[in-house]
């Protein structure tokens, strides 16, 4: 994944820009950076921070930067915001996003110049670098920006600071925001809604899929107007996002509230079930206060996570390290724990290593029943969108392996399909699969349809491809 945020004042921006970029550590995993222009000049800092938060690593450099507009973002991998120097003049750039076709991408700009890239270690291409090298083949930005976004099999969400402006292109099917806000200095850009709050600024826009705007101190200019087909990611309500944001008018907490209620509904569980509800920290608890509500079972921290040095399991590299630290952040309440029955609610199975651990977890400090409610139904497909998940194959998302011993190996397109079927056979034949070999009580997944209905949003506005496989 990875967020943003840029501000555009009469007065300097690096206050905002330091403390608007922090409130995007949830997001990131192991870069940040800062970019800002004023009467010297560009200036920027790049940050490894995978062991150290954000705060700490650029706490010395705002002290030595100055400028009226900015730019600041968390990365999932690569170094960002570049500072680039083209026909277009000189301009800091950052996206979010993902891009599927690099070497095709590479292909063609070889074939149209004679330019070159810094290879990454692992040869990889800082793909922000790839997008600015398709900006920079057109005659403006607005046409490089829409040229680079087409040429792009993925997503990619694109701000770009000029001496002029901060442009502010939202990706073609908004699959994530760009929320703009005011205040009387001037105007903030940002991917989580709350980040501006806390620093004076009220709501003012949302951008529309494949709108680009550029900001400045002064006002706010449309540059392309919004397209009428939108996607934006769901998983943004039931895992990303920070409660207090709101993408598409709809927040986050109350999304996932809801989210659990209908899920109580349909599940019918009561007192005489079940002893209590639980969230598994933190992503999990908006879903269980909703199911808890609802069905009337009492809620309970039966487990704590530790955060204070560990903000997020997935920020190390390596998933064997993200796995044990998910396990070490987890701190028991035995008295909470021993001799219940416990209905566990997580915002998703991905691998589903990390449930089970949590699952045996909770036997060994005393739990006599542990039933699973994941708040999303069972994904199938790697994310081609956002990176949400570090997978390289579908066979690492368990759903998928599980169809993969059911059927005897591979299967088509349309027996897949019958397994994201919640009413058919094969779709609860995976579910007792997965519930034997993880060890549950019992497991069932939200539904396409409760969880859609309790993002609000028409279904047909909404990416559901991990799912689904709909784009």
């Amino acid at each position: 994944m990875g967020g943003f945020f840029a501000a555009a004042l009469k007065e300097d921006c690096v206050f905002d820009l330091f403390y608007g970029t922090d409130y995007h550590s949830h997001l990131g995993t192991r870069r940040a950076g800062l970019a800002v222009y004023g009467m010297n000049g560009f200036n920027r800092a790049i940050h490894n921070i995978e062991n150290s938060p954000f705060r700490t690593k650029f706490d010395s450099d705002v002290g030595d930067m100055f400028g009226y507009m900015g730019l600041g973002c968390i990365s999932d991998y690569d170094p960002q915001p570049l500072i680039v120097r083209s026909h277009h003049g000189t301009y800091a750039i950052a996206t979010v996003g993902k891009v599927n076709n690099t070497d095709e991408i590479l292909e063609s700009v070889f074939g149209n110049s004679r330019t070159h890239f810094m290879e990454m270690s692992g040869g990889e291409i800082n793909k922000t670098e790839l997008v600015a090298a398709l900006i920079n083949q057109q005659d403006n930005l607005v046409e490089g920006i829409q040229a680079a976004q087409s040429a792009i099999d993925g997503s990619m969400t694109i701000l770009l600071l000029t001496p002029k402006g901060i442009y502010c292109a939202r990706d073609r099917l908004g699959r994530t925001p760009i929320l703009i806000g005011k205040k009387e200095e001037g105007y903030c850009a940002t991917f989580e809604s709350f980040a501006y709050l806390k620093l004076g600024y009220q709501d003012f826009k949302e951008l529309g899929p494949g709108e680009i705007d550029v900001i400045t101190p002064d006002g706010v200019t449309v540059l392309a107007k919004p397209g009428t087909k939108m996607r934006i990611c769901t998983f943004l309500w039931t895992y990303y996002g920070y409660p207090p944001s709101k993408y598409e008018g709809v927040n986050v907490e109350a999304m996932r509230y809801n989210c659990g209620k209908y899920m109580a509904r349909r599940d019918g569980l009561t007192i005489d079930d079940i002893d209590t509800v639980a969230g598994v920290p933190d992503s999990g608890l908006g879903h269980a206060i909703g199911y808890a509500n609802e069905s009337h079972v009492p809620h309970s921290r039966p487990f704590i996570k530790y955060t204070p040095t560990w903000p997020r399991s997935f920020m190390p590299t390596m998933q064997t390290k993200r796995d044990l630290i998910a396990k070490m952040k987890l701190i028991p309440v035995h008295e909470l724990i021993n001799n219940q029955r416990l209905l566990l609610i997580d915002d998703s199975i991905v691998r589903g290593t990390q449930l089970r651990e949590t699952t045996q977890f909770l036997y060994e400090s005393g739990a006599k029943e542990v039933h699973v409610r994941p708040a999303c139904p069972p994904i199938m497909f790697g994310c081609k969108y956002i990176n949400f998940s570090r997978s390289t194959s579908d066979m690492e998302l368990i759903a998928r392996r599980i169809i993969a011993e059911e059927e005897g190996g591979d299967v088509e397109r349309d027996i897949l399909e019958d397994y994201c079927n919640p009413d058919s056979d094969r779709y609860h034949k995976m579910l007792d699969r997965m519930c034997k070999q993880m060890n549950f009580s019992s497991l069932k997944f939200n539904r396409m349809d409760d969880m859609v209905k309790a993002v609000g949003l028409p279904e047909e506005n909404l990416c559901t491809y991990c799912w689904n496989g709909r784009e």
